[in-house]
């Protein structure tokens, strides 16, 4: 089957090129990629090229497909998977298989399959592993944002505390404690923000900071203070650029303990160290956000460490399981994903947009493969919509839903713009 794809060749090397994949085996299922949401993920492979955990040496000889959050229709299933899919199904993939200890992942490690494509074989270890997952809606951008989500699910489980005098880990945040986002409100701090609201373990007091007071002021219009009280959740937005002293004000918020979890959506040396800075006895920090410098570091109290055992957690991806939870949790309706959207664009628009990912303001940026359309704001839509019908359609249609991407604006886009 012929594709189109954007491949890794080395460092900056991005190539939309067309390609046939490899023909059909009874081990082979072959899938169309209807949208992929890039994550900045994708502009450190890129940027990093072979020297990326996760890429492979050889990839200037090998290239590699990029994206790896991704949703669509499995079209061709061989013989040996055909009592697990079946063509027509709709499907999210867990990328961080693990197979057998493997940090390979599809969106970096595999000639034949990424989500910045318009189709894909999918590598074994994927269905080895059960991370080919069913996914059953038809509203596809849900479905690529279920990787990120896992990724947040992900952190909220690797929390954990102990019990002074005993050596026991309890798992998770603290039930009614106090919690801080730093750095909060770009997508993956949206998306924390969004499952710390709607899970079952929620803490009492939530603050989230950014120095971005636009970006602070989408997230509030859309996790709103009142919002976050009938979910019970005394919930403040601190610009922390606008306060004398962020580290005494954000600990005066918790009455001066110090906050039990606190998560680091940015890495930045000074964020880092704000964090370590506001943890209370036993407070445990996630460093959530990868840094692409690996001499990254940062100063930790480690006074702190061994007298309040205060302490230092991370993911890097989330799990099955964790993706599981986020397809049960936007199936019945407690999350709302859509917030995170702030762009869409073809597959023609997916090399520019990586390699200029951090340049680019707003949240998550949704990549439709079959499609060519220049990377574009949903807050241009309406100027846009003044010369091409088909943006005036998508702006009544986000104006619905506040101004936030859609099933229906997913379904006429789909349905009429230029394909690639």
């Amino acid at each position: 089957m012929r594709t189109k794809a954007v491949r890794l060749y080395g460092k900056n090397d991005l190539r939309l090129e067309t390609f046939d994949l490899s023909p059909m085996t009874d081990d082979s299922v072959i899938c169309e990629v209807v949208v992929d949401s890039i994550c900045m993920s994708s502009y450190k492979a890129a940027y990093l090229g072979a020297e990326h955990a996760r890429v492979p040496d050889d990839v200037a000889t090998n290239p590699t497909i990029i994206g790896h959050e991704f949703c669509g229709k499995i079209l061709k299933v061989g013989k040996n998977w055909a009592h697990k899919y079946k063509p027509g199904d709709h499907f999210v993939i867990q990328p961080a298989h693990s197979y057998k200890g493997s940090i390979q992942a599809p969106g970096y490690s595999y000639p034949e399959c990424g989500g910045n494509a318009t189709y894909v074989s999918m590598p074994q270890e994927i269905m080895l592993m059960d991370c080919l997952l069913p996914y059953q809606s038809d509203t596809y951008f849900l479905g690529a944002l279920t990787e990120p989500y896992s990724c947040v699910i992900a952190s909220f489980h690797a929390m954990y505390h102990t019990r002074d005098g005993e050596y026991v880990h309890d798992m998770g945040i603290v039930e009614g404690g106090k919690l801080a986002m730093l750095a909060s409100v770009g997508p993956m701090g949206l998306a924390a923000i969004d499952y710390a609201l709607n899970r079952e373990r929620r803490a009492k007091l939530m603050v989230v900071t950014d120095i971005d007071q636009a970006r602070l002021d989408r997230a509030a219009s859309i996790f709103t203070v009142e919002y976050a009280k009938q979910r019970g959740v005394e919930l403040h937005y601190v610009n922390t650029a606008k306060v004398e002293d962020p580290v005494a004000h954000l600990r005066e918020l918790t009455g001066g303990t110090g906050y039990d979890d606190v998560f680091c959506f940015a890495p930045v040396k000074a964020v880092a160290e704000q964090a370590d800075q506001i943890l209370g006895v036993d407070g445990c920090l996630n460093f959530f956000a990868g840094p692409s410098d690996p001499g990254f570091s940062a100063m930790i109290n480690w006074y702190n460490v061994h007298y309040k055992r205060t302490h230092v957690c991370a993911t890097s991806h989330g799990n099955v399981d964790d993706m599981k939870e986020a397809i049960q949790m936007m199936n019945e309706g407690k999350l709302n994903p859509a917030a995170l959207v702030t762009h869409i664009g073809g597959l023609n628009a997916v090399v520019d947009t990586t390699l200029n990912l951090p340049k680019i303001p707003g949240g998550k940026k949704l990549i439709y493969t079959h499609i060519d359309l220049p990377l574009t704001a949903i807050a241009d839509f309406e100027e846009k919509g003044r010369t091409d019908p088909l943006f005036a359609q998508l702006h009544q249609l986000v104006q619905q839903t506040h101004g936030l991407w859609n099933g229906e604006a997913e379904k006429l886009l789909l349905q009429n713009a230029k394909r690639i």
